[in-house]
């Protein structure tokens, strides 16, 4: 199992809600890549500048093959990356 999340910090406050809305796009195609267990995007209710991606991934084939994927090359990467601070953290489940 592998497990990614990943803190997206938006640079400017007036692309708050287009950063939503793409990566409401973006989990929803991601969910259903093959492998994709869960791909969740959360918005901080105390940094409206803050948004959280949890993913889980079955293997490390599965997460490679998702920055391959349509929806992290063409929205991902050209629509979302620009607009954002970006700070991934690889994650070790410990508990349950």
């Amino acid at each position: 199992m592998v497990y990614n999340n990943v803190l997206l910090k938006v640079k400017d406050v007036e692309n708050i809600q287009l950063v939503a809305d793409l990566l409401k796009e973006q989990a929803q195609r991601s969910s259903e890549e093959p492998g994709c267990i869960r791909f969740e995007v959360y918005h901080s209710k105390s940094d409206a500048q803050q948004f959280i991606l949890v993913e889980q991934w079955a293997s490390e084939e599965d997460l490679e093959n998702h920055k391959k994927a349509k929806a992290f090359i063409e929205l991902y990467l050209p629509k979302v990356i620009p607009l954002v601070e970006r700070h991934p953290h690889m994650s070790e489940l410990i508990w349950p």
